[in-house]
């Protein structure tokens, strides 16, 4: 890559990740794409992550960090990223994640050589289904999602045009679920999507993070934005409301399991496995049940469908078994 090539802008939301901080601003600073901005965003971290920024902005001149003075959350942070950013392109890392050095690299040659509006490369770290190098529309790229693979929703591990970024800002009410709301409407505005199975991104599961952090309010606001999506592509996106709506039934079904599984019990329990039975019921059809790619996330899907009972009496079941191997 040479000079000549475009400017690209990678923001870097920062929030409590002290032991993971310092990989994962190592593997963006070894970029074999040279020409690139680092744009760091301390949400007010409590621990020695904002410290760990400053350290690096002092030996990485193509690295800016903000703090910010109160935690206004992850869709804040990424928007001020984003308002500060002055590249042509724009990509997100998560700071407890990590990049492969050929990333960017490899992000941008895709986009240029395929010409899509978009690129995305695999993942490390996701139990994915592999795919092929190529070339999607928006509608196959929907398919994509209620599949679980070769790629999902998330934000990261991909590269847009920064000017398509300025026109999304990052929804704040999602909480749990900016990625989401986001990538429904990257796939409302561009023609294609470039596919590269290259495992360049390695995601990092870890305790602390939102999706691993238990059933609660935030965590449900996603059955909301999911309804939302559903209602909009059976106008906007027709070809793909099917698949959206096997992703509604599969997110409730994984919420329900989750919240047996964790233990949660009496009333609270009724309460929740009653509101992912109401979504599951929705949004449920025949042909989005069809498009689930596992035995055991259909069965969770037509017990809750069928009532919580039949849900609660199979997921102790399963319990039992697991816990007497």
């Amino acid at each position: 890559m040479t000079q000549k090539e475009p400017l690209i802008s990678v923001v870097i939301p920062v929030y409590n990740v002290e032991p993971y901080l310092d990989r994962c601003l190592a593997s963006l600073a070894a970029q074999t794409y040279r020409r690139i901005e680092l744009i760091v965003i301390d949400d007010a971290s409590a621990d020695g992550s904002g410290g760990i920024c400053d350290r690096w902005a002092a030996k990485e001149p193509r690295l800016q960090v903000v703090h910010l003075p109160v935690n206004g959350g992850l869709s804040a942070a990424r928007n001020e990223g984003v308002r500060r950013a002055t590249g042509e392109y724009l990509a997100f890392v998560d700071s407890d994640d990590q990049v492969e050095p050929e990333l960017l690299e490899q992000l941008y040659r895709s986009l240029t050589e395929t010409g899509a509006d978009i690129s995305i490369c695999g993942t490390e770290g996701m139990k994915l289904r592999e795919g092929t190098a190529g070339l999607l529309s928006p509608a196959e790229a929907a398919v994509c999602l209620a599949g679980r693979g070769p790629f999902l929703w998330t934000v990261w591990g991909k590269l847009y045009p920064a000017q398509l970024v300025r026109e999304l800002p990052f929804e704040k009410r999602a909480l749990c679920c900016e990625d989401l709301l986001f990538f429904y409407q990257v796939l409302k505005r561009v023609r294609s999507i470039a596919f590269l199975p290259d495992r360049l991104y390695r995601y990092t599961t870890r305790a602390g993070s939102m999706v691993n952090s238990g059933i609660d309010e935030k965590r449900c606001t996603v059955l909301t934005v999911l309804d939302e999506i559903c209602r909009d592509a059976a106008a906007a996106f027709p070809q793909a409301e099917t698949a959206f709506r096997q992703v509604a039934m599969d997110t409730g079904a994984r919420l329900a399991m989750e919240a047996v599984e964790r233990g949660m019990s009496g009333q609270f329990l009724t309460q929740y496995l009653e509101r992912f039975r109401d979504s599951v019921r929705r949004h449920f059809s025949w042909k989005a049940l069809a498009l689930c790619p596992e035995k055991k996330g259909v069965a969770a899907e037509l017990l809750l469908c069928a009532g919580v009972p039949f849900f609660r009496g199979a997921a102790a079941l399963y319990k039992g078994i697991k816990r007497n191997r």
